[in-house]
């Protein structure tokens, strides 16, 4: 397993995975360390719901990416991308009967629908996600796509995740977008909520997915 990547306690009986993806920047070459609120939100999150997602048979993970900034160029694959990719990789090697939900916040929530095509992956949850509108969406093709967005975020766009989210519609399984209302994009006004969607919605797509097996 790579260093960067931390494992919740393991349940008893386990029925999946969620792997939490941190926001950044769309440029940065910094590495990530205990300086990057982006990283410290997720990892405070990943606290807050470990307990839960462990107690209904789910295991937890989260990834630190090596870099803040999403970094893409022509002919170069986005930093995040390449950093969740071994992740992934990893745990489906560890976990091959394991479906993996991905549960990003801004950034991690892009990184999350561009590698949602790896082996065990079954679907992606976004909170103030980072979709460009014209971002692809092949790789969600057969996934179960939910996104949660407040209307008050000024960092991502909310009308942007919409639209995304209607284009994925057109290959996913199953897509659902969840209007925050009055909330913004750092999940720190309206917390509570913000980690009962992400216990929520994981958990339903992966009972989705037991019931379709």
């Amino acid at each position: 397993m790579i260093d960067r990547l931390t494992l919740s306690a393991l349940p008893e009986v386990q029925h999946g995975l969620v792997l939490m993806l941190h926001g950044g920047a769309e440029r940065g070459t910094k590495p990530v360390d205990e300086r990057s609120l982006a990283f410290r939100r997720t990892r405070a999150m990943f606290g807050s719901v470990a307990d839960d997602l462990v107690s209904a048979g789910i295991g937890v993970g989260l990834l630190q990416f090596r870099v803040k900034g999403w970094n893409a160029a022509p002919g170069r694959v986005p930093a995040p991308v390449a950093d969740a990719r071994a992740a992934l990789a990893d745990l489906h090697a560890d976990f091959p009967d394991q479906p993996i939900v991905l549960l990003g916040h801004s950034m991690g929530a892009r990184t999350a629908a561009w590698v949602a095509d790896q082996p065990g992956v079954v679907g992606v949850v976004g909170l103030a996600p980072w979709f460009p509108h014209d971002d692809p969406v092949d790789a969600l093709a057969g996934k179960h796509l939910v996104a949660a967005h407040g209307r008050r975020d000024r960092i991502t766009s909310a009308k942007a995740t919409r639209i995304f989210v209607q284009r994925a519609a057109g290959v996913a399984d199953s897509v659902e977008f969840i209007d925050m209302g009055g909330l913004g994009h750092y999940m720190l006004r309206g917390i509570n909520r913000w980690n009962q969607v992400a216990v929520s919605q994981s958990r339903a797509i992966l009972d989705r997915v037991r019931e379709d097996r």
